[in-house]
């Protein structure tokens, strides 16, 4: 009896600690998921891809614990096979199938090569996607000499509409979040990739171009002149990474103010080298264009056909101009680009480091012909 006591009140004291540990752990878990910043924590797309990873028997096991129903033409063996590899693979993150997960654990980044492409462009594979970089602060604002001349080439692609015009209504945003990026070409002091910023000769130039380019085709276009770089993470002491967080502030601003406006374009260079970037296309000298799209934002699926759209339509008027679209997101990776502000928001690679700002006006014109042709025929079936 005295033994039967003793296990009894062993018992209630044993219940007692679980529910502590099991408060505990619900408090470590409250405390991670409000702490933690929002790079580093559980995303969808960790845990889509964790999921994704295992073997779909492991679900039938999982189901057939409650309907034996499930499992009667399954063989035991089969069962056990499954949820051991699936217990390896989530324990060591090793596919006992894919020599590559190995590889991606140990060598220094190889992981780098483990993304998606949701459309593949001409010469497009793992290993020449953009890359998002984050460089110190001093470096990007360092006083550099840049070099440059309009071409008059570039200026007389198209007759200018005559000054009479009706005033177009602004419904194009267009923004640089990282405005100091600039092109090797027109810095002659520098040739490290890295150091290609300026204060003037740089992405924002291309911004400039697209709206006057766009005004040609009857569409009205403001430009953000915002120094993010140089201005916003500098006051606030914000290092570069930080940027995307500052141009938030500014397209939510530009949205709320113009009521019309209904698209916006984040426009940049990338940091691919000159045979990746650039295309020739019925004789001219063309910097490529690839669109990027934040997984991790609820206007994925939005964001994505309008990029598929202007896609498709630059294969059919300048073939290989377009490098394709990616996506962007997952752990420690931004994954929403500030595209979750809008439907009709893109992330634009226009060229890249070795290209000249007169190969990005062609490219600019090229996009905004078939950005014209998609905008029209989506303002024709909303006007009917």
């Amino acid at each position: 009896m005295f033994y039967s006591k003793n296990n009894r009140s062993f018992g209630r004291v044993r219940k007692l600690l679980a529910l502590a540990a099991s408060f505990f752990l619900i408090f470590v878990i409250v405390g991670y998921m409000t702490t933690t910043p929002p790079a580093n924590r559980l995303s969808s797309s960790m845990i889509s891809k964790w999921t994704s990873d295992i073997d779909g028997s492991v679900f039938l096991n999982l189901l057939g614990m409650e309907n034996r129903a499930l499992m009667l033409h399954y063989e035991e063996h089969n069962q056990l096979h499954t949820l051991s590899k699936s217990l390896f693979q989530l324990v060591t993150s090793i596919k006992p199938q894919d020599f590559r997960s190995l590889l991606g654990n140990e060598l220094p980044g190889f992981s780098r090569y483990d993304r998606e492409i949701l459309i593949a462009g001409e010469g497009t594979d793992y290993s020449n996607l953009p890359v998002e970089s984050s460089f110190p602060l001093e470096d990007v604002l360092e006083e550099r000499q840049a070099v440059y001349e309009e071409n008059e080439e570039t200026e007389e692609t198209e007759e200018a509409p005559p000054e009479e015009a009706e005033e177009l209504q602004d419904t194009v945003f267009i923004y640089n979040t990282h405005n100091r990026e600039a092109f090797l070409p027109h810095l002659p002091d520098v040739d490290d990739s890295n150091l290609a910023h300026h204060g003037e000769i740089n992405i924002t130039k291309v911004s400039e171009r697209m709206k006057e380019d766009l005004a040609k085709k009857g569409i009205g276009a403001i430009v953000d002149d915002t120094d993010i770089i140089g201005e916003v993470l500098l006051d606030r002491g914000w290092e570069y990474w930080k940027s995307y967080d500052a141009s938030r502030e500014v397209v939510a601003e530009a949205f709320s103010q113009h009521g019309d406006l209904k698209y916006a374009f984040d426009i940049h260079r990338d940091s691919m080298p000159r045979d990746v970037t650039t295309k020739e296309v019925n004789g001219e000298i063309y910097a490529r264009i690839m669109f990027v799209i934040g997984q991790d934002n609820p206007s994925f699926q939005k964001n994505f056909e309008l990029a598929e759209s202007l896609h498709n339509k630059l294969e059919e008027k300048y073939p290989g101009l377009s490098r394709g679209v990616v996506p962007q997101g997952g752990a420690n990776n931004n994954g929403v680009y500030n595209q979750d502000l809008s439907e009709n928001l893109l992330v634009l690679e226009i060229g890249g480091v070795d290209n000249t700002l007169e190969e990005t006006y062609r490219t600019v014109q090229a996009l905004v012909d078939v950005f014209s042709d998609h905008y029209w025929d989506a303002e024709a079936v909303q006007g009917n």
